[in-house]
């Protein structure tokens, strides 16, 4: 038998479409809004961390925090009540992201005391974690996040290639220099492969031999040319996305990334 599709309040509608859609007026409107609350309220807490102004305007700063935290919380709420199932949304990056951005507010209502000042800093400072909901806001960064899901067997093959690279040159150079130069283990001489091979380049380690000196500068110039490979795979990966690029999002589970003419949800079906 087929499914009877529920009917959804209006207002529910109206709701899901200011909050999700970026693609209307209304919700380019909500989320220029709601990044300029998170840029501020992220201010707030670079701020509350000076000791100078938290001398001067800690009670300003703290005001302040209470009212980005009902402003997030509200809205928390009412991403919860215009999707269908508001567990999947709860539970999704987003949504735990959104929760860790009031809860830690809430939690030092609850942790009184000079002796837990400390405890009450350490969970002030994950209201950082609100940034993290600025990549909701923009279409490109779901749109690279696919990409390098998309390229993740080819980065793993790259990641091994470089770390059998830096394993190999590593223990050539502890051959080559040895303890006497610096190079005392074979550990230590992969690390200064990989400083090297990056073209980080500390110096707190260096060849003092020509030939350690001759290779030194091979991983350099071979450090140029691999740099750039994670970056041609990712571009590869995101001209194939770019003509896929869609914002439509489900009213069921909230998720979004479906292509334009999708008629149901690819993450749990529901009817778009």
């Amino acid at each position: 038998m087929n499914k009877i599709p529920r009917k959804r309040a209006l207002w529910r509608d109206t709701l899901h479409e200011i909050i999700f859609e970026a693609e209307t007026p209304a919700g380019k409107w909500f989320d220029i809004l709601l990044i300029v609350s998170i840029l501020a309220s992220v201010l707030a807490v670079m701020l509350d961390s000076v000791a100078e102004v938290n001398n001067q305007y800690g009670s300003l700063l703290y005001s302040i925090e209470w009212f980005f935290t009902i402003i997030f919380t509200i809205e928390y709420i009412l991403r919860l009540a215009c999707v269908d199932r508001p567990q999947l949304y709860a539970t999704s990056f987003f949504g735990i992201v959104d929760l860790l951005a009031i809860v830690p507010t809430y939690i030092s209502l609850f942790i009184p005391g000079s002796e837990y000042f400390l405890v009450i800093r350490i969970l002030r400072i994950l209201r950082i974690f609100r940034v993290l909901k600025l990549v909701q806001y923009m279409s490109e960064a779901l749109l690279l996040m696919r990409a390098l899901r998309a390229s993740g067997r080819k980065i793993i093959v790259f990641l091994f290639t470089v770390i059998t690279l830096v394993i190999i040159f590593g223990s050539m150079m502890y051959l080559i220099e040895g303890a006497e130069n610096g190079f005392t283990s074979i550990p230590r001489s992969i690390y200064w492969a990989i400083v090297t091979l990056t073209t980080v380049g500390y110096g707190d380690i260096s060849p003092q031999t020509n030939i350690g000196q001759m290779l030194a500068a091979c991983i350099m110039i071979l450090g140029y040319s691999i740099i750039a490979v994670p970056t041609g795979i990712v571009t590869v990966e995101l001209s194939h996305l770019s003509s896929k690029k869609a914002t439509k999002s489900c009213t069921d589970c909230s998720a979004e990334g479906h292509d334009n003419d999708a008629d149901f949800c690819k993450y749990c079906g529901a009817k778009l």
